[in-house]
């Protein structure tokens, strides 16, 4: 494997797991089983209320957990979708990130179980992000939460999740969005950016994984692509929510997130945009892991509690 500039205690952290098979040679069964039988830590942030419930989308119900910081009522609300290449994942596996995003931010976290690929193919999971975001809008008052101060947040596939509500919320006519938080997000299909190409063995994230992981999101899809589906296909990002975007230096899809973070600067979108040099594909799904991993998910928490705390007109 390439040397990548790692945090030491990054290396020390992908050290731990040893060589990983690739995914293909694991196969999707393996893989996910690994992911949800991960253990919790034993320290994640405690929360007043932790509930779950189902809300209408267009194939029947999508589940959600809602994880709330405080009791207070009218509190802001981050509708989160997980990683995973739109092949793995589920609230339970993501759930010390979405803890530690209600921690730091302040905000209730909806954490949206939407349906997996191959088994559920695109536009399914953009189709249940966007009901579930358009649920707890429309019912505000039910979630004690406001609707004005609502973002959509994601990291990796989910990213890409959340950059579509936003251009669908737009485009559509609601529900109001007043930031877009994007991490490390999975956005674009160029599988010949430079971070792809000069990265191929990253730790973490293999590009063949990378590939594996397209060619199951791709297994069964019957419409042509469009900017719900790869939000870097978009030919006008004006008029999107305020931004935040989070890239990884060693990660191979680092490009993606940062060239459409530029574009949403150049479209005239307030975007902070921060890469974390050491840092590896994921760092945030266990952020108290690492010490660049703790500054990145208490950054994001200022700055959705300053942009909550200063609401700007949508």
């Amino acid at each position: 494997m390439t040397q990548y500039p790692l945090d030491p205690d990054a290396a020390e952290r992908v050290a731990a797991f040893g060589p990983i098979p690739p995914m293909r040679q694991r196969g999707l069964t393996e893989v996910r089983r690994t992911i949800e039988s991960a253990p919790h830590p034993d320290d994640m942030p405690e929360m007043a209320d932790i509930e779950d419930r189902d809300v209408p989308g267009p194939a029947g119900s999508v589940p959600i957990r809602i994880y709330r910081p405080t009791l207070a009522d009218d509190s802001p609300v981050l509708v989160y979708f997980h990683g995973g290449g739109m092949v793995l994942g589920s609230n339970h596996s993501f759930e010390p990130f979405a803890r530690t995003l209600a921690a730091e931010s302040g905000a209730a976290v909806v954490s949206v179980d939407y349906r997996l690929a191959p088994e559920a193919p695109a536009p399914a999971q953009f189709e249940d992000a966007y009901a579930a975001t358009s649920y707890v809008a429309s019912n505000a008052g039910a979630f004690r939460v406001d609707p004005q101060r609502l973002a959509v947040v994601g990291d990796s596939a989910g990213g890409s999740l959340a950059a579509a509500v936003a251009l669908a919320a737009r485009d559509r006519g609601g529900p109001p969005i007043c930031c877009l938080v994007l991490m490390y997000p999975g956005l674009d299909r160029d599988m010949t950016c430079e971070s792809i190409v000069s990265m191929p063995d990253a730790p973490m994230l293999h590009c063949d994984d990378i590939d594996f992981m397209h060619e199951l999101a791709d297994r069964g899809v019957s419409t042509p692509p469009d900017q719900y589906r790869f939000p870097a296909m978009a030919t006008d990002l004006a008029g999107l929510p305020q931004a935040i975007v989070v890239t990884a230096a060693c990660d191979p899809i680092r490009d993606w997130g940062e060239r459409y973070a530029l574009r949403l600067r150049d479209a005239g979108v307030q975007t902070t945009l921060t890469r974390y040099p050491g840092m590896y594909h994921g760092f945030l799904m266990r952020s108290e892991a690492t010490a660049r991993g703790r500054l990145a998910v208490a950054e994001i928490g200022a700055l959705l509690r300053a942009k909550f705390a200063h609401p700007l007109p949508w």
